[in-house]
């Protein structure tokens, strides 16, 4: 507990002491965030803000993670995940912060899934996986190829849910820290019944990216001075899929994130209600927009998401024990 909890200080402590001179680098660079001329009417004033946030949780993230020596079979996936989503993020932020338009979305997806496909073969063929546990009922066998294709598509899903919910200032970091919070707490438990163990180098990358988390949120709640981007939403999300798949606890993923999954589904059925009817079903999606438009306050939305993802997280965890004792 103590190694977790100076996982946490440490990564909270270098991101706000880096935070002011990364803020001032990426003025200088002109890395500022463009806005949708299509969102929020609101939105506008914030043009300009420095964009790329991520990309300093992923390098204080990492630089601890290698100064502790966690590495192992349970953190090489994920740390490699945050790394190499991360990387295509950056390059998004910064050919927005150049043009206004990003990257092709065809060209993300097939980046994202590619370390999806990777991260979930990588993740069954060390730790031989031929089951997976569902809630109350126990391990289901499933093949490895189709181990491998789901758990890809829950990678790629879930990094785009986060980076959907990326829309309000601190909105996504908040959510995320009560997703891994969860996610901590499951690898440390041990199921002598599955034959596991605890996974306390797992549970110490968490605190390290949940005190990253809170420090980014030092800058990022509103008015905020730096957003996450996409260097930060698309890698943190591929990466809470890859823990959650690491720690055995993968179907438990729609409960604790909640909030990103109804967010996507809030896309979804805006989309394919429009082309299917010609109707909206929302003021505007993704779903923290149409709060806004009915006159929630951006701060009320924010803390009001914050709320339903910690019961989200509780629920997820308390399914969690529920199923281990019932084994």
């Amino acid at each position: 507990m103590l190694t977790i909890l100076l996982a946490l200080v440490l990564a909270f402590g270098g991101v706000v002491a880096l935070g002011p001179v990364y803020i001032g680098l990426l003025q200088r660079l002109g890395f500022g965030k463009r806005i949708r001329v299509e969102g929020p009417a609101g939105h506008v004033t914030k043009a300009g803000t420095p964009t790329m946030g991520g990309m300093l949780l992923v390098v204080v993230v990492m630089f601890l993670a290698m100064a502790m020596r966690i590495e192992d079979v349970s953190t090489l996936t994920p740390m490699l995940t945050l790394v190499g989503v991360g990387i295509l993020g950056a390059i998004d932020d910064y050919v927005n912060a150049q043009t206004g338009l990003g990257m092709r979305g065809r060209f993300k997806l097939v980046w994202q899934t590619v370390v999806a496909l990777l991260a979930a073969w990588y993740i069954q063929r060390h730790f031989e996986i031929n089951a997976i546990n569902v809630p109350l009922v126990g391990a289901v066998p499933i093949s490895p190829l189709l181990f491998i294709l789901f758990i890809a598509f829950v990678i790629v899903a879930t990094s785009n849910g986060v980076n959907l919910t990326d829309g309000l200032d601190g909105l996504a970091g908040g959510v995320l820290i009560f997703s891994y919070v969860a996610y901590l707490l499951i690898a440390l438990v041990a199921i002598p019944e599955l034959h596991t163990h605890s996974q306390p180098n797992l549970a110490v990358f968490c605190a390290l990216i949940i005190g990253a988390l809170m420090g980014f949120l030092w800058f990022n709640v509103h008015p905020a001075q730096l957003f996450m981007g996409d260097a930060g939403a698309l890698s943190l999300g591929a990466t809470l899929a890859v823990v959650a798949t690491i720690s055995g606890q993968v179907l438990l993923l729609v409960v604790i994130g909640a909030v990103f999954v109804a967010v996507t589904l809030s896309v979804v059925l805006q989309v394919g209600s429009f082309r299917l009817r010609g109707q909206r079903i929302f003021r505007m999606a993704p779903l923290q927009h149409h709060f806004e438009l009915i006159g929630w306050a951006e701060e009320k939305i924010t803390v009001r998401f914050w709320i339903v993802a910690a019961l989200a997280g509780l629920v997820g965890f308390s399914l969690f024990l529920a199923s281990v004792n019932g084994l």
